[in-house]
């Protein structure tokens, strides 16, 4: 029993470290923003290469391997086999995007850190003088409280 409690003491503590909730947050807006590049992808850049393609539906781009078989009645009995080309070439291309933009996020963030970093640091204080210069100040004074 005792492995269980030091295990899930050892879980209820990383569950409680401030990471997992900046990970978890981070996973969240990396899935909005899938979606977003997803829209990108689909809705926007698609159909300007399938207008350049002479209007062929990129996501309709495959090789059929085997034709659909239909019935008598013209509904589909076999599902037709076949490789979607452009339906994977649209998430490589859905994925260069979302790597950009992460590149171009971490760039800015080290880019930050280098100028933090570059700041010129406070001047750093004057030595204190030392014992010799001390007592030759305390005798300069002495001396002209005499003259």
């Amino acid at each position: 029993m005792t492995k269980d409690t030091g295990f899930f003491a050892e879980f209820k503590q990383f569950i409680a470290r401030g990471n997992v909730m900046d990970m978890a947050v981070g996973v969240i807006i990396g899935g909005a923003f899938g979606k977003i590049s997803t829209s990108l992808v689909n809705d926007i850049i698609m159909p300007l290469v399938s207008m350049l393609t002479g209007g062929v539906d990129f996501s309709q781009w495959k090789w059929v391997l085997k034709e659909a078989v239909l019935n008598a009645a013209g509904e589909v009995e076999t599902a037709a086999v076949s490789v979607n080309f452009g339906t994977f070439l649209a998430t490589i291309l859905d994925f260069i995007i979302i790597a950009f933009a992460v590149f171009c996020m971490i760039k800015t963030i080290n880019r930050m850190h280098r100028k933090k970093e570059e700041a010129p640091a406070a001047p750093p204080a004057p030595p204190e003088p030392s014992k010799e210069e001390i007592l030759l100040t305390e005798i300069r004074d002495l001396l002209k409280e005499q003259h």
